[in-house]
């Protein structure tokens, strides 16, 4: 076996069900953690594209003019990544169920 098997526990001796269990478990560890790096994703390219575009004198603290730049450029970015977001996942599901669940 692999050393990915043994580090979680997954052994030819395991049985069927508890084999399926830690497969699962070490799935959603993955799916939990792909999450987290897409946020970390998302809060980086806010801040340098939202910093490059509202922020013209960089100081000790922000002008109104600024904090509203900032706030309605955050509020575009998360409205655009949603919609592709959705898009994508629209088009992923179709592409599957044209390939009858295959994926």
């Amino acid at each position: 076996m692999s050393s990915f098997s043994s580090d979680y526990g997954l052994s030819s001796s395991s049985s069927p069900s508890n084999m399926e269990s830690r497969k699962q478990a070490v799935m959603n560890q993955v799916r939990s953690e792909l999450a987290y790096a897409n946020l970390q994703e998302i809060v980086t390219k806010i801040n340098e594209k939202c910093f490059t575009k509202c922020i013209s004198k960089p100081g000790y603290s922000l002008e109104n003019s600024e904090k509203q730049c900032v706030a309605k450029c955050m509020d575009r970015y998360m409205e655009a990544w949603n919609i592709v977001s959705r898009v994508y996942l629209s088009r992923v599901q179709r592409e599957s169920q044209s390939q009858g669940g295959s994926l």
